[in-house]
């Protein structure tokens, strides 16, 4: 695609959602609101008061999320997960579901009073890593440094420098670091934590936290205190369980059932696969950890859909408008 094209069709869609703004405060898309039907299971990750691009992509203000909430309340049905799975759906609206993935401290600070504001339940899916004693998920770490770090930096004696969406890559094999550490264990994720913090010390400036934070033992506590909140299981350590072997993610899988049963004394049935990577090996691991409800990105192949435990999401995105999110979880498609 030529250079002109690609701003053609950046514009033109830039129009489409400005258009789509205006028809819908003007009333003209009405019709197309009031006879939605169907259900939808929306992913969430991180809620901050500002800046929300500032070192992840997938982040919304809560401003933003507190406008979607308002059309929720208004042409939507929000059931909970496990009234999603019983299909315990309105006839007369179009259903959804809202998620959080990753156990972001800001959730509970910024999204649990708005969710209990507007009486809108949702689910949140926490790994096990504070547990470990860890405040912060490998690949967010990693994106901060690999954001504000030099153009240049070496690990285990291999250099790595900043390309395309500021990632290291290695100048050997050209492979990024992130991948890298992806199909490893969590032990080295945690020697890159440790060796490469100098680079950028990030936690010595509050005003970061909201981007980064994961909830405390406490704050996971008293998220599932809520009428509004259920906790599901995201991992462990938030690896890719696609990338162990089966052995390794049942144990992942079980280990952070285990530790979030103990934690809020209540069932853990749900999990969130991290990064939305499965096969049916890690299915048949989850169902034999005692999971019952299997939440995915896009379906690998259709066999997946006539799983009884497996559910599609959808996932956010925070550079179109309130309104467009809307249009686009009704026909779950971006454009």
């Amino acid at each position: 695609m030529s250079i002109y094209s690609k701003i053609h069709t950046k514009l033109s869609r830039k129009f489409k959602g400005y258009r789509r703004d205006v028809r819908y405060y003007l009333g003209l898309d009405k019709a197309f609101y009031n006879n939605a039907r169907g259900s939808r299971i929306l992913i969430y990750h991180g809620i901050c008061r500002d800046d929300h691009t500032r070192f992840n992509p997938i982040f919304l203000t809560a401003k933003i999320f507190e406008d979607h909430l308002k059309l929720y309340k208004k042409h939507c049905n929000v059931v909970s997960l496990d009234d999603y799975y019983k299909s315990n759906f309105s006839d007369g609206k179009f259903n959804i579901c809202l998620t959080f993935d990753d156990g972001f401290a800001n959730n509970h600070k910024y999204a649990l009073p708005l969710l209990e504001k507007y009486q809108v339940p949702a689910t949140f899916f926490i790994t096990g890593i504070a547990n470990e004693g860890y405040d912060i998920l490998w690949n967010d770490f990693l994106g901060i440094v690999s954001k504000y770090g030099p153009q240049t930096i070496y690990y285990k004696n291999e250099e790595y420098y900043k390309g395309k969406y500021d990632l290291y890559y290695s100048a050997d094999s050209r492979i990024t670091l992130k991948d890298k550490l992806r199909v490893t264990g969590f032990d080295d994720k945690a020697d890159m934590m440790k060796e490469l913090y100098a680079l950028v010390p990030f936690k010595k400036e509050e005003r970061h936290t909201d981007y980064w934070l994961q909830m405390t033992m406490a704050q996971i506590k008293e998220l599932a205190t809520s009428q509004y909140a259920t906790i599901g299981a995201h991992g462990y350590y938030h690896n890719d369980l696609v990338q162990t072997s089966p052995e390794d993610a049942f144990t992942e899988m079980l280990n952070v059932k285990q530790y979030l049963e103990a934690l809020i004394k209540k069932p853990i049935t749900s999990l969130a696969f991290p990064y939305g990577s499965y096969n049916q090996d890690v299915i048949n691991e989850a169902k034999k950890a005692g999971y019952k409800q299997l939440l995915a990105m896009d379906f690998y192949n259709d066999r997946d859909g006539a799983d009884e435990t497996m559910r599609e999401r959808l996932t956010v995105n925070p550079f179109i408008s309130p309104v467009n999110q809307l249009h686009a979880t009704i026909t779950r498609k971006y454009d």
